[in-house]
């Protein structure tokens, strides 16, 4: 196999090489279904019903002469329409980038060493290494297997996990579910770990020859944009029945037929605020983009929403609320404590008993032991030490070190056998076999998991019965450490014979105690904080570990998480107790230690039946099922697993609890600039609609032409309402309560300052109009055109107002600079449409003298003030 495909398995291919072969081959990705043609997206702009009523009118304008009109829709639809293609694609790029980020990884080795890669720059040849949880990327031919099992329903149709081993068969055309000595892309690694060498990528693999079982993610809409959609088809009923009583009073006051009916199409696109969905979807992807830069990768939009109601996050303790950077500081053997200096993986430090430094074989036996039954790789890049592995794996390699164990000298050993690590069983086992072919087990794991089968102690590197007081001097010393945050790692051996079979019960039977290691790993200094901006707004933290009580509650207290009335809770006692028991107290805990994967599902459950609603962390296979029942799962994404990230719908690249506090106040301002841009949409349709019914009652002439109306709608009302979806957050966002999932979208008053604001607009601009006009047929063109300008004006002021729940006055106008540039922008459109003279005659406008200006602001300021004063 090596020869046949050019390539070692010790060193693996070199990048040279993989470039050469990815150029060659392509990438390794299945295809995909064609897209829609760019063409296509900008035809689909106007299929909207609203738009084709608009170019259906355009084209009566057109068969009755009125050229310059139907040209001037013309154009105005057109501009709409780019400006809705470009904000789809903008959002689809949004979509995309987040495909490729939450894209699956693979394990390689290249250039003799282990790195992660995107799985699409998988090549033939490469050495792969797969182990529980991980998304298979590609087809691999096993060379090593530990205990591996597979789980191959999205190829096979069957649902069992599948052994599998590094065996050759020597049966030809075989089907996929009889060939255990390969793993195929798209399948779950369920149990164990294993090596191998890729033989196929892309549509080359079993999985790209079975086009059929391609499943594509169909795209849903969230909550909040089905509630929106609801809202229009709403706003379209009442848009028609008003539009329908404009005309039909303008006719019986009469006014031309044909005028009052474009008058009336006007009207209702006014008052449907179409661009509404695509301004909603822009939002949510430049929400979704903020977060990535803040380390959260969303994986479903409907996350965003439901982040601002999270009244409860349920966070694993390692890596999360801690550093992930664990290091021996302890190491307990022969009935001794021994002090271990230095920091984080940096293998520089001593060993002190009683103040004075020490050298003591046997504290080597427990370091040599500790490296042997170990997965992790100690790696010195740019001066900074770290480790490529488990983090409780890299702390006993460097202890290892500082005992001046070297990797030349563990190379001696060859590990035989493996028992892998996983959450249930919390604990691995290797069998070793060293030069003169002896063979030992080595297990490490918790010490409440390994004690129970512990017959024997080694005492002065003698071997004797463990009696009770062995054991209980183990156990008063594992709650001292525990007191001091130190976690605790038991290490034990066995000696074996060559023919002992490698059975699990057996190997991890009568097993001899070697020593104990407390390793600690402080909490990351941003997440004390965060705790207590989660605390300001009505979020419960609760830490969940496996870690032992006392652990737990030390670092706990250390994040002020838990106050003093708060529960602590342990795995035993949530395995005795239903969910209905454990939803009487669950509010009252703050700590749930020593627990399993499994337990996390009853937590989330017991939580949501209290009314809560749930963010859950999780990196594990069996974390999935609680990540999907959550209201919000959040996976890791350098420890997760590829089936906690599937599972998920955030994404924290960096593991760390402050980046889900981030990811709600994110989540918190998309949703409250969602209904900023609401507001103001709204209102300043309600304040066009409300102008032209009163004016058609007071059987005044039309306060505003239709053209006029298309332009206030469709080109003014965008931009800004664009850059109220970009605001920064309110200073109390962090403040108020978690939002309740089933407030409306008008709640906490807002539907009254729609109807208040867009009233006010309506009469200022029905005021400034019959100033103007003042009943003289000659100065209606001026009339409409002071109308038009108050009414742009106001609504350009009004937004400022939409910045704040409170008053206009909260807030710096400036903060936005977005918005500032937009309302810039829309006031020099608004100059061009007045001043220049071709465009006079499109939209029936005239010059306007200072004086006229004057005027103008000074009405267009009076809703925003008056409203900035009474702070309703």
């Amino acid at each position: 196999m090596e020869q046949q495909l050019g390539v070692k398995t010790s060193q693996g291919l070199t990048t040279d090489e993989a470039s050469k072969r990815l150029k060659k081959l392509g990438a390794n990705m299945l295809e995909e279904g064609k897209q829609t043609p760019l063409w296509l997206v900008f035809l689909k702009q106007f299929q909207d019903f609203m738009v084709l009523v608009l170019l259906a009118a355009t084209l009566v304008s057109g068969l009755l002469g009125e050229y310059v009109d139907a040209i001037a829709i013309m154009v105005i639809v057109l501009i709409n329409g780019f400006i809705g293609f470009f904000q789809e694609q903008k959002a689809e790029k949004s979509l995309s980038k987040l495909k490729e980020l939450s894209a699956p990884m693979a394990n390689v080795k290249r250039d003799g060493r282990w790195m992660k890669i995107p799985s699409s720059e998988v090549v033939v040849g490469d050495v792969i290494r797969v182990s529980s949880g991980d998304r298979v990327s590609a087809d691999i031919r096993l060379s090593k297997s530990s205990s591996l099992e597979m789980e191959e329903s999205a190829l096979t149709g069957e649902s069992l996990p599948i052994a599998k081993h590094a065996t050759a068969i020597k049966q030809e055309d075989l089907e996929p579910q009889d060939q255990n000595n390969m793993v195929f892309m798209g399948t779950l690694v369920t149990r164990g770990s294993g090596e191998g060498i890729v033989v196929g990528t892309g549509m080359s693999t079993a999985m790209g020859q079975i086009a059929s079982l391609l499943v594509k993610t169909e795209q849903m809409a969230t909550p909040l944009e089905r509630r929106l959609a609801e809202l229009g088809k709403i706003l379209i009923i009442v848009a028609l029945l008003l539009t329908a009583f404009v005309v039909v009073v303008g006719v019986y006051q009469g006014h031309p037929t044909y005028q009052m009916f474009l008058a009336g199409v006007s009207l209702a696109v006014a008052a449907i605020p179409e661009g509404l969905p695509a301004i909603v979807t822009v939002a949510l992807s430049l929400g979704v983009q903020r977060m990535i830069r803040k380390k959260a990768i969303v994986r479903k939009l409907s996350a965003v929403e439901t982040l601002g109601c999270a009244s409860v996050i349920c966070s694993d303790k390692t890596g999360t609320m801690t550093e992930n950077q664990m290091t021996v500081k302890e190491i307990y053997v022969n009935d001794q404590t021994i002090h271990v200096t230095g920091e984080g993986y940096n293998p520089k430090g001593a060993f002190y008993l009683d103040n004075k430094q020490i050298k003591n074989p046997d504290i080597n036996h427990v370091l040599l032991y500790g490296t042997l039954c170990n997965h992790a790789s100690l790696l010195k890049r740019k001066g900074k030490w770290m480790i490529d592995g488990d983090p409780t794996e890299g702390a006993l390699l460097a202890a290892a070190r500082k005992a001046g164990i070297s990797e030349d000298f563990t190379a001696q050993f060859t590990i035989v056998h493996e028992i892998p690590f996983d959450s249930d069983r919390k604990r691995m086992t290797v069998v070793v076999e060293d030069q003169n072919k002896k063979r030992f087990v080595v297990t490490k794991g918790a010490p409440d998991m390994l004690l129970p089968r512990t017959t024997f102690i080694a005492d002065q590197s003698e071997k004797r019965p463990l009696r009770a007081k062995d054991q209980n001097q183990i156990n008063r010393e594992i709650n001292q450490m525990a007191d001091k945050a130190l976690r605790t790692i038991a290490i034990c051996v066995k000696e074996i014979g060559n023919d002992h079979p490698f059975n699990e019960a057996l190997l991890e039977k009568d097993l001899t105690f070697v020593g104990l290691t407390g390793m600690i790993d402080p909490p990351r200094k941003e997440v004390k904080d965060a705790i207590l901006e989660c605390n300001n707004a009505g979020i419960k933290t609760v830490m969940i570990t496996g870690d032992h009580v006392k652990t737990a509650q030390a670092i706990a207290r250390d994040l002020h998480l838990m106050p003093k009335n708060g529960r602590v809770m342990e795995g035993h006692q949530l395995s005795h107790m239903t969910e209905e028991e454990l939803s009487t107290i669950v509010e009252d805990v703050y700590v749930f230690a020593r627990v399993t994967p499994e337990h996390k599902l009853k937590i989330v459950k017991a939580f949501q039946n209290k009314g809560h609603i749930v963010a859950m962390t999780g990196d594990g296979v069996n974390d999935a099922p609680a990540i999907k029942a959550s209201d919000i799962g959040i996976s890791m994404g350098q420890s997760g697993t590829d089936v906690a990230k599937e599972a998920s719908s955030l994404i924290l690249l960096d593991d760390n609890f402050a980046t889900i506090k981030s990811a709600i106040y994110e989540g918190r301002n998309i949703y409250e600039n969602i209904r900023k841009f609401i507001r103001y949409l709204l209102a300043s349709n309600v304040g066009e609609i409300l102008v032209m019914l009163f004016a058609m009652l007071l059987a005044l002439p039309l306060p505003l032409i239709p053209v006029q109306i298309l332009w206030v709608n469709l080109v003014t009302d965008g931009l800004p309402a664009m850059a109220l979806g970009l605001d920064q957050a309110e200073d109390n966002v962090m403040k108020r309560k978690p939002r309740d999932p089933k407030e409306g979208v008008f709640a906490r008053g807002l539907g009254f300052k729609i109807v208040s604001r867009g009233l006010l607009i309506g009469l200022i601009t029905l005021i400034a109009f019959m100033m103007a006009y003042q009943g003289n047929p000659e100065s209606l063109r001026y009339a409409q055109t002071i109308a038009f300008t108050t009414l742009v004006m106001a609504q350009l002021i009004h937004v400022f107002d939409c910045r704040s729940e409170h008053s206009v006055f909260a807030r710096n106008p400036f903060q936005n600079l977005y918005l500032v540039g937009a309302v810039i922008s829309s006031v020099l459109l608004l100059v061009i449409v007045i001043y220049l003279e071709p465009l006079q005659e499109v939209f029936h406008t005239v010059d306007l003298s200072l004086r006229d200006w004057i005027f103008i602001l000074a009405l267009s300021a009076i809703p925003t003030v008056f409203f900035g004063f009474s702070k309703k």
